[in-house]
């Protein structure tokens, strides 16, 4: 009896890109051109454009295309051996592979769903050491070295502080996969400069004084008011033709 096979999950922006990758290995996107606007290409597709956004990013990554923020998307040339992939890169870990091809977008609406509760139960719940802990995070937050790092620690140091080991949990998870995402360290690339982390500095100041107020109301809505922030500095129009 013949084994049945493993049926593979495609992501939906991954379909995307393989669907202009065709297009453009077909000639129906000249190299050197500028592909459609997102807002085109997710109305031609009937999908969203955050889906169109992930697909692009996944497209630049494998070398199709190049993304110049503040002009457009545009079609690369073949390279000299007849392919237009980039280099390979080292395979993710077997446990890995899927989690790489979750798009950021579904990361950052996850986190939506769950930090701002989070900061709420902390503004409650947080003994002083905890609180003490956001509070370095937050104070360890240059603008110019790995600012990344001590965003991440803030957000750890909200989600310790919560009272609830599998929300916290959760919370470490997500931040986890968004570290293994090439889509979303590209996305950060493009769109998250020294402007960028200064607005989410004074976000984060707003999330921790309603921490150390021990006002649950307002940490939730500092913390959900930051990651709607978040989302739509990533989704800035990549040309000039808007997206929105």
């Amino acid at each position: 009896m013949t084994a049945l096979q493993a049926v593979a999950s495609t992501r939906l922006y991954r379909m995307i890109a393989d669907q202009i990758a065709t297009r453009i290995k077909a000639g129906d996107f000249p190299a050197g051109g500028r592909l459609p606007a997102e807002r085109e290409l997710a109305e031609q597709l009937q999908v969203s454009r955050a889906s169109v956004r992930e697909a692009l990013i996944a497209l630049e990554i494998e070398g199709y295309v190049e993304v110049r923020v503040g002009t457009g998307v545009f079609v690369n040339a073949l390279r000299e051996d007849g392919q237009y992939q980039a280099p390979p890169q080292a395979p993710a870990p077997a446990d890995d592979a899927e989690a790489t091809d979750i798009g950021p977008f579904d990361l950052l609406e996850t986190r939506l769903l769950i930090e701002p509760e989070c900061a709420a139960l902390a503004a409650q719940k947080a003994s002083p050491a905890q609180i003490a802990a956001i509070r370095a995070a937050h104070e360890g937050m240059s603008l110019t070295e790995s600012p990344s790092v001590h965003d991440r620690a803030f957000h750890s140091a909200i989600g310790a502080a919560c009272g609830n080991a599998a929300l916290a949990a959760a919370i470490s998870h997500i931040w986890h996969l968004s570290t293994l995402s090439p889509v979303f360290h590209r996305l950060e690339e493009h769109f998250v400069t020294t402007k960028v982390w200064s607005e989410a500095q004074q976000e984060h100041e707003r999330i921790l004084a309603a921490i150390v107020d021990r006002d649950p109301i307002r940490a939730r809505h500092a913390m959900h008011d930051h990651l709607v922030g978040i989302l739509a500095r990533l989704r800035e129009d990549f040309g000039n033709v808007g997206i929105r």
